[in-house]
Parts: structure tokens; C-alpha cells; sequence
């Protein structure tokens, strides 16, 4: 059968009728089961193994409000005039509906798939049968058409199916069908006489055929016997019933994936945006990122309903250029997602100017306009964080106590007899709640050009060309999550003899990384090995500006950068400063 619902259905067997062996069905069971020894009948009062049936309700999860007319399910269908108590179901008593006999009128539905034995008189329910009839989609489609409900409203999770085992039996002469909860009402309307005729079957067989292993809806698990008869308030609060819990199959969460340009050896944040599959702590998303070799695993990722929330891993690139391909596994409810994201890993240090030469021309250099990058100074992220809204409700779980029949009573002693007693509980029925944690990163920076210290004819800002010029950038970086934020990397200075192209200097990071300071690198062209950049001997009049980009500062939602500029002053050039003359011969 292909499985287009997931259905956990908690079911346990019990094999021996003198002490309990548990084997747990797959999933998470919620029925258990006993009984055994049958023992004899009269005429008057007996039972036929085989006469039973199952009393269906659908329950509504959120609130144990029964939404459907029980409905009775049978394999042998008895006569409609059967001594009866209407469809009532278990939980409605539990909430004071008093108990009615109805003489005629009885309807239950004859099943196309038989139901297995329910009730058991040696202990041995075939629990493996049991469980396959209540998980078949077949029996789940054919409920949902009898109450009247959409197949896939009644198991899309909102919904759960309240199971009460029911018998068929001749109780004084007269034909009865009830659940257990009935048998245990109606026995105290005769001050005990059916526990007296029939309490083998009502008291022992019928109830302890299904009661729950693990809470839900209201009643509680069963630790009591599973081999002796039961008392009425036993019987009322936790015995005869069974849950079936529709889980719907959720929706794999999506991935969107984003790719990306690294620089060599620099620390990086790789990030991804997850959304759908919903994720709380009570069912999280994950994200797993297979890098070079390298896993990192990220762990407990929430966000509401129809919103979405941003995963990412700190790592740091290869020292070598190449490119490569990270994949990224999402996983939380539903079938796992994948994304693939593709990196390109760069050396920007490949291509410093080449020598300067003293009788360089470019006779044709036009001055070229002034770049300017992708600028990302500032960034936002945010990070959901949930937190449980509680919701206290009381959840009643009525005992009728009966003070007995006065000698005044005639033989059918009234059920006035007695009060009815709630020893419910509260119960948190509370949600999951999120506030948006926001956080920021913000980068500035600042570049200062001047004239080298050796040069002899510098005045100020003003220089001849051929003469080389230093190079300050500072940089701060301010942010109110650090763990998420890479601090400021690298520095690239470009230069107007080469249009902004072809040649650059990666700059030489000193200092902080939060606060860092960029200067060129030693040049070894330079006679003294200074840190400085030559200008052309043929670089026209005029302002000078090189050209700097701030980047790799890394944020989840992406890296800041910045576009800097500052110019010198040419006029003239070096060979202005040489003087040729004929030496004195003195």
C-alpha cells in the first residue's frame, strides 16, 4: 500500500493470562490489552466470543471535542432491537452525558474487511492484526465515509479516532450492547447485578481489551491489573478505549542556496535560508554543509509558520585558488532537502604592477573614470527564538459514586442515586511562541594618500610624477553578534595608469581585524624597500586618485565592502629634478 499518511498507532500485546509481557508494534503504541478466562453462562445471561464490535469517534486534537456521530463497526451485525444506549461515546460521559437505554434502533455497520478479534478470553489479542486493520488506509478511507468526513482532513494530523471495544450479550433474557464505559454505568444502575451475572466479560474481557500505554486525550495510561475484573470508576477513567493519532507527513523544509566569490585563505560565513517544514523545538531543522572534505553540522533551527530562517557555518577558504561545490543537507518533518552551493576561490594577489621604467610613455592615456564596486556598509540579520505560551485547561474526568438503593427502590434502582464526581486535572494546553532577535554588522573605512618620505621635491600633497606615494586605509567594523561576523580582510588598491585594471595591490593588513589598518606591501622595486607605489614618469598634470576596495568582511546575510578614493597632485615629473652639466675641470 502506498502510504500517503503517517499514522502512529500505539499498540501492545500482553501474552499470558498470570502475569503481563509487553511487546511494543512499531511506532509509538497507545492501546494495550487484556482479559482472559471467560469462564461459564446461563441462559439468562451470557456472552457468544465473536458478538463484538468497535465504537469509533473523531476526536479533534486540539480541543477533545468529539466532531462525528460515533459510529459502531461490526462483524456480526445483532438485531435492531438489542437493548441499547445510543451512540454515545466515552468521552461524552466523562463529560456528565448521562447514560439513556434505548430499547430497538440499534445500528452498526457490517465491515468489508472483517475486524479482527478484539475481545479477548485467554489474553491472546493477535495485536499484530489489530494494529495492520487500524493502520490500512482502505479501513482509515472507509471510516472517513461513514462519518462524513474528507479522507484527508480526517488524517491530516488534526484529527485523532477514539477506539471503544463493545459487546453484543444476553443480560436477564434480554439482549444488550454497550461499550465498557456503558457496562460499568449501567451496572451501577442495578446496584452491581450485571458485574454479579456478566463481570467476565463486562468487567474483565471488555474493558481490558484496549486501554492506553501512554496518556492522551484527557485519560491516562493504565498501571492497574490486566488479568482481574475492574471497578466501575477504573473502568470509567481508563479502561475500554483505544487512540488511534493521525501525524501529518510534513513537508520537507526548502533550502534556497546563494553562490559565491571567496578570497584565498580568509575567513569566511557561507549561509543558506530554510523555510517551510515546520520547525520548533518540539520538531527542529538542521542543516548539515559538506565543505572540502569537512562537515558542519547546525543544529536546532526555528522559525514559525510560513516564515523562514537563516543557517550558516564560519569556515575558512584554501590557500590555493580553485573552485569548488558545497553541499548543503536540510532536514526536519519531511524527507530531507538538498542545495548545492558553487564557490569560487581567488588569489588577488596574482597581479602587483610591474617595474616602472624611466622612459615609460603612454602617449595616448585618457584619464578613465573612477570604479566603484558592489558597497555593502551595512547589514541586518535576525534570528527566531521560541518560547512556550502556556494554557492551562482543565480536563474533567467524571466518577459517578453511587450511594446505593434505599428498600423504598423498585428492582430497576434509579441512577439518582448517587453524584457524579470530576477528579480531572489541569492540563497545560499551550503553543509555541517566537520573538525576532535582530542583529547588525556595519563597516566604515578611510583612505589617505600622500607623497613618499623620499621624495626630495614633494611639497605637501603635491608631487612630480615618477615619485612613488604611501597608502593608509582604516577600518572598523561594529556589530552585536561577533560570533556571526568575520572581521575586515583584505584591501585592494587599483590605480589610473592601468584604467583601473589589468594591475592592483593587495594591501598588507596591520593590526586588529576588527579595527584593522591596510598599507601596501613592501615594494621590491623600491631602492629603500619602502611601502610605496610608483607613478608613472608619464602621468599627465592633474589629480592622481587611486582607487581602494574595502572587502571580506563576512555577515550571514552577506559581506560588507566599501569604495574608497584619494587623490595627490602632479605636476611635472622626476626628470624635472635632474640637472646635466659639464664638470668644472678644476
Amino acid at each position: 500500500m502506498k502510504q500517503i499518511f503517517s499514522i502512529i498507532l500505539m499498540l501492545v500485546l500482553l501474552f499470558s493470562s498470570n502475569y503481563p509481557t509487553t511487546v511494543h508494534a512499531t511506532g509509538d503504541g497507545n492501546i494495550d490489552a487484556g482479559g482472559g478466562d471467560m469462564g461459564g453462562g446461563t441462559s439468562s445471561n451470557s456472552w457468544t466470543p465473536g458478538n463484538e464490535g468497535v465504537r469509533i469517534t473523531v476526536v479533534r486534537a486540539s480541543d477533545h471535542i468529539a466532531v462525528t456521530t460515533p459510529i459502531d463497526l461490526t462483524n456480526k451485525t445483532p438485531a435492531k432491537s438489542i437493548f441499547n444506549f445510543g451512540k454515545i461515546s466515552k468521552m461524552q460521559y466523562s463529560n456528565g452525558t448521562s447514560l439513556t437505554p434505548i430499547k430497538g434502533g440499534y445500528t452498526a455497520i457490517k465491515t468489508k474487511q472483517p475486524i479482527p478479534k478484539i475481545i479477548s478470553t485467554n489474553g491472546t489479542n493477535n495485536i499484530e492484526a489489530i494494529k495492520s486493520y487500524f493502520t490500512d488506509e482502505q479501513v482509515i478511507r472507509a471510516i472517513a465515509e461513514y462519518v462524513g468526513m474528507d479522507f484527508n482532513v480526517l488524517s491530516g494530523g488534526e484529527y485523532k479516532l477514539l477506539l471503544e471495544p463493545l459487546a453484543y450479550y444476553k443480560f436477564e433474557g434480554n439482549m444488550f450492547a454497550t461499550t465498557a464505559t456503558e457496562a460499568a454505568l449501567y451496572d451501577e444502575t442495578t446496584s452491581g447485578l450485571l458485574r454479579k451475572r456478566m463481570g467476565t466479560l463486562t468487567h474483565k474481557n471488555l474493558p481490558l481489551a484496549m486501554f492506553l500505554e501512554v496518556s492522551d486525550l484527557g485519560y491516562p495510561a493504565w498501571s492497574g491489573s490486566t488479568t482481574s475484573a475492574a471497578s466501575n470508576s477504573n473502568i470509567k477513567s481508563s479502561l475500554g478505549l483505544g487512540i488511534v493519532r493521525f501525524t501529518e507527513t510534513p513537508e520537507p523544509p526548502e533550502v534556497e542556496a546563494y553562490d559565491y566569490e571567496y578570497r584565498i585563505n580568509t575567513e569566511v560565513i557561507t549561509s543558506v535560508t530554510i523555510s517551510g517544514g515546520q520547525s520548533d523545538p518540539d520538531n527542529p531543522v538542521s542543516a548539515t554543509f559538506h565543505v572540502n572534505g569537512r562537515t558542519h553540522h547546525v543544529s536546532n533551527i526555528y522559525y514559525p509558520e510560513n516564515d523562514s530562517q537563516l543557517a550558516w557555518i564560519r569556515w575558512t577558504t584554501p590557500d590555493t585558488p580553485q573552485t569548488m561545490t558545497i553541499n548543503v543537507s536540510v532536514s526536519g518533518g519531511g524527507n530531507p532537502s538538498n542545495a548545492t552551493i558553487n564557490v569560487n576561490i581567488v588569489d588577488l594577489d596574482k597581479n602587483p604592477p610591474p617595474n616602472p621604467i624611466a622612459d615609460d610613455r603612454n602617449d595616448s592615456y585618457q584619464k578613465p573614470s573612477v570604479p566603484s564596486q558592489e558597497e555593502v556598509t551595512s547589514t541586518n540579520w535576525s534570528v527566531w527564538s521560541p518560547w512556550w505560551q502556556e494554557n492551562w485547561v482543565w480536563v474533567s474526568d467524571w466518577e459517578w459514586r453511587s450511594r446505593g438503593c434505599s428498600s423504598s427502590c423498585s428492582d430497576k434502582c434509579s441512577g439518582g442515586h448517587g453524584r457524579w464526581v470530576d477528579n480531572g486535572e489541569w492540563e497545560d494546553h499551550g503553543w509555541w511562541m517566537y520573538d525576532l532577535d535582530s542583529y547588525r554588522a556595519s563597516l566604515s573605512a578611510s583612505m589617505s594618500i600622500k607623497t613618499d618620505s623620499k621624495n626630495p621635491t614633494a611639497n605637501g600633497n603635491t608631487m612630480k610624477s615618477g615619485y612613488g606615494i604611501n597608502q593608509t586605509v582604516t577600518a572598523s567594523l561594529s556589530t552585536n553578534q561577533s560570533s556571526a561576523v568575520t572581521g575586515i580582510q583584505n584591501a585592494v588598491t587599483y590605480f589610473p595608469e592601468f584604467r583601473y585594471e589589468n594591475y592592483w595591490r593587495l594591501l598588507e593588513c596591520i593590526g586588529g581585524s576588527y579595527n584593522p589598518t591596510f598599507e601596501f606591501k613592501n615594494n621590491q622595486y623600491s631602492t629603500y624597500n619602502r611601502r610605496t607605489h610608483f607613478t608613472p614618469i608619464w602621468q599627465p598634470d592633474g589629480s592622481y586618485t587611486p582607487y581602494t576596495y574595502v572587502l571580506d568582511s563576512w555577515t550571514p546575510s552577506g559581506m560588507l565592502s566599501m569604495n574608497l578614493t584619494d587623490s595627490v597632485n602632479i605636476q611635472g615629473n622626476l626628470w624635472m629634478d635632474w640637472h646635466v652639466a659639464e664638470q668644472d675641470p678644476d
